[in-house]
């Protein structure tokens, strides 16, 4: 069975999405009943999701520090 599967099962919070498979969780548990029509499509529209995991909040630096005034 073709999966977009890559072991990285993570749910943003925000965007709802895996960050390794770009699959909602709804999707990941009904991926085995699907029939293999409605399994490539889904995986065809996969990519154009992945903008939706790069946007950033502002003022981030990125690696979990905080910036102190004057830095």
């Amino acid at each position: 069975m073709k999966t977009p599967c890559i072991d990285i099962c993570v749910i943003h919070r925000r965007e709802g999405l895996c960050v390794g498979c770009l699959r909602t969780a709804d999707e990941i548990a009904a991926w085995s009943s699907l029939t293999d029509d409605e399994r490539d499509a889904l995986m065809d529209e996969l990519p154009s999701r992945a903008a939706r995991l790069k946007r950033r909040a502002g003022g981030r630096t990125g690696n979990g520090e905080r910036r102190r005034a004057g830095s």
